[in-house]
């Protein structure tokens, strides 16, 4: 916590009056940039049930052939896995339902760990932190056994105070864990990497990104969660290949760009639920199964300590 209050007093001093300054000057541009990115009736796929080891799925939840396995072990063997956060989370932009993130680490959590995995989505589209704990409320209905949340850069458009945002998604991480729920968080990505926001309202939402981010980050670590930072990992990739990894909004990833992100996120969910889960085991589903075309050679991320 004091680290978190420490890291909050740089970001304030270092950039709350100067961006808020000149985000008031930038307005007008702000809104010129939303209304080009937006293509009206936009809407991600949706393909939430349950995915075997063996790659095949969705199937409903209540099918006979999971009925049988549940029976046969004498336990539910299905692990529950949520998304949570705004339209990253709810895989905005993929080609294909199987290309969604939620999909993609679904059937890469079953691979790795044997079992059969119950994808939940619960992401919304435009959702901000402000907005977070009514996902919350959903996913605890019935606790799944790890939540997957990506949000933040809609905070950053909306310019809802970082301070406040991490505030928010701490407490989310905390009432997940408080319910035994694994909780994963992929903070801000830098919107500074977005060709499509023009300059200098693009340098500012690198700056204001990478605050929240880090602010994130901590307020995370602090409530029990495992951090990635796809900003830091990802952001020189979305920068120099573009044409690739977002997509024809050319504001969300594209395909490729999410199996990029999954690269980073799996293997720290497989290292948190799989027993013997490696991050190249895990990786390497991502690269082999999961589309990653544009991710080789992105950087990986750290294994997670136990908790």
């Amino acid at each position: 916590m004091q680290q978190l209050i420490k890291t909050m007093a740089v970001v304030v001093t270092a950039t709350g009056a100067t961006l808020g300054a000149a985000y008031g000057m930038l307005s007008q541009q702000g809104r010129r940039a939303r209304r080009d990115i937006v293509i009206p009736g936009w809407v991600p796929f949706r393909a939430d049930g349950v995915y075997l080891p063996d790659g095949t799925g969705p199937r409903a939840p209540s099918d006979p052939d999971i009925a049988m396995l549940a029976s046969a072990v004498g336990h539910s063997p299905v692990l529950r896995l949520a998304m949570l956060g705004d339209s990253l989370a709810a895989g905005l932009g993929v080609d294909q339902p199987e290309q969604l993130p939620g999909v993609v680490l679904a059937r890469g959590l079953a691979n790795n760990s044997g079992r059969p995995v119950q994808l939940d989505t619960l992401a919304i589209c435009g959702c901000t932190s402000r907005r977070l704990a009514g996902q919350v409320d959903a996913a605890l209905i019935n606790p799944p056994h790890a939540a997957l949340v990506m949000i933040g850069a809609n905070d950053v458009t909306r310019r809802i105070p970082p301070w406040e945002s991490a505030r928010l998604l701490g407490e989310a991480v905390s009432r997940l864990r408080a319910e035994g729920t694994t909780v994963i968080v992929g903070t801000c990505p830098d919107l500074g990497t977005i060709p499509q926001i023009p300059q200098p309202l693009r340098a500012i939402a690198h700056t204001s990104s990478w605050a929240l981010a880090r602010l994130q980050h901590d307020a995370i670590s602090a409530a029990g969660g495992l951090p990635v930072s796809l900003a830091q990992l990802l952001g020189r990739d979305f920068r120099t290949q573009p044409d690739i990894l977002f997509g024809r909004d050319h504001f969300h990833p594209s395909t490729a760009g999410y199996a990029t992100a999954c690269s980073l996120l799996l293997p720290t969910l497989c290292s948190a639920l799989c027993d013997g889960c490696t991050d190249d085991s895990a990786d390497g589903w991502v690269a082999t199964r999961g589309g990653r075309t544009a991710a080789e050679g992105s950087p990986g991320t750290t294994k997670p300590g136990s908790r």
